[in-house]
């Protein structure tokens, strides 16, 4: 039942809402451009309507309340959309008109709460888990829901290794501090498209290394090199973290310089290699056809590892496939059985190259500007660093496409 002395819930609340699956319903009061873009979903099918604040706000005249009118709004077109057995979750862009519509909601006993923060705060929320527990070492991976972005931290004898890093690095430093631990290296897999990276600001705030391959330290467009410092990582470089190192493959497709790591022989942090649901995308370098069998001869080289290596991808485009707790892994072999980009590998260059090509979802634009901020050519302000991550990555092949 609703606490009602609440009026608000959290991204974090409200996440833990989403993955238990109990009875939630979502109002979402955006345009639909901004709606269709991305929105607060968790791994179950939760119901979750779009009916854009101004097409409730129903004004008599300009000197009209505008919380009277927007109730008006509501009474006459979602009266019998709205449930009265479940929570109400209100959300806009910042928290605020969904705070009004939450409050008025409630007023006409709905069950109703705020998104605190709205779809920036949501945008913002990360959680973490162990996804790996050993005598020498933990695992930890980093979940961003909202953009389904996947990092992983590697602590081993109060030493840590942070991988692939978004741009909010306190979430990683409040991680290791609470551990005991601290900082000694900062990885990332490859240059990524999707997401401003927080590698090099991490590795600058602790004066550790910042390992890249260099062949992703050049623009693949603009073919302009880097402007961050960075150390060079190599095939086969092995990275000491504490007791254990992080073992360098490099499995060029989804970028010239992808790496991933092999952690103890045990986990294999995938980047943007091999998905859960999907393999990665060959053409944000704009060079599908030459990339594709680079990307062929790497997952054919991954996927010759032993069947019960835990796979820990870069991202996630369904929360639907996460386990009870919120994380998302698999063995290799049964990922090789399921994974229809997996299968496609074992059928042949030809067919693998077919599959790709036919398969590649639409080419964010933002994803250009992207790669030149995390290899240090443009530097945007929090303004912007937002509008160009609105929207969850689209770094997998289309589902669509795909299916």
């Amino acid at each position: 039942m609703l606490d009602t002395l609440k009026t608000a819930w959290t991204p974090a609340v409200a996440w833990e809402q989403l993955l238990g699956g109990g009875p939630l319903f979502i109002l979402d009061v955006r345009n639909p451009d901004e709606f269709e873009r991305w929105r607060v979903e968790g791994p179950h099918d939760t119901p979750t309507l779009n009916a854009p604040y101004f097409e409730l706000l129903d004004l008599d005249d300009e000197d009209e309340d505008v919380n009277a009118a927007v109730l008006r709004g509501v009474r006459q077109q979602l009266t019998h959309q709205l449930p009265n057995d479940r929570t109400i979750l209100t959300v806009c862009g910042e928290g605020h008109t969904s705070e009004h519509l939450a409050d008025g909601l409630r007023e006409l006993g709905y069950p109703a709460l705020n998104l605190e923060g709205g779809m920036e705060a949501w945008g913002d929320f990360y959680y973490h888990r162990v996804v790996g527990n050993h005598e020498r070492y933990t695992v930890y991976q980093v979940v961003r829901p909202a953009r389904g972005d996947l990092s992983h931290v590697v602590i081993s004898d109060g030493e840590a290794a942070v991988v692939d890093p978004n741009r909010h690095v306190e979430v990683y430093e409040e991680l290791v501090h609470a551990r005991g631990a601290r900082i000694t290296q900062v990885l990332d897999t490859h240059a990524h498209a999707d997401h401003i990276s927080g590698g090099p600001e991490l590795a600058r705030r602790h004066r550790v290394p910042y390992y890249l391959h260099p062949y992703d330290a050049i623009h693949p467009m603009d073919m302009l090199p880097a402007r961050i410092d960075f150390a060079p990582l190599y095939a086969e470089q092995h990275v000491p973290v504490g007791g254990i190192t992080l073992r360098a493959l490099h499995v060029p497709g989804h970028t010239l310089g992808m790496v991933a790591f092999l952690v103890d022989g045990q986990y294999l942090i995938a980047g943007d290699s091999i998905f859960l649901e999907s393999i990665a995308r060959p053409d944000l370098g704009g060079a599908a056809e030459a990339w594709t069998p680079l990307f062929h001869e790497s997952l054919q080289r991954l996927l010759a590892l032993t069947e019960d290596t835990v796979v820990l991808p870069g991202h996630a485009t369904d929360a639907g496939i996460a386990d009870e707790r919120g994380r998302f892994s698999a063995e290799l072999g049964a990922l090789h059985r399921s994974n229809p980009g997996l299968r496609q590998v074992d059928a042949g260059l030809e067919s693998f190259r077919s599959y790709i090509l036919g398969s590649l979802p639409h080419f964010p634009e933002a994803y250009i500007e992207i790669k030149r901020v995390n290899i240090g050519l443009a530097h945007p302000d929090e303004t912007e660093a937002r509008r160009l991550e609105v929207g969850k990555n689209v770094c997998a092949l289309s589902e669509a496409a795909a299916a």
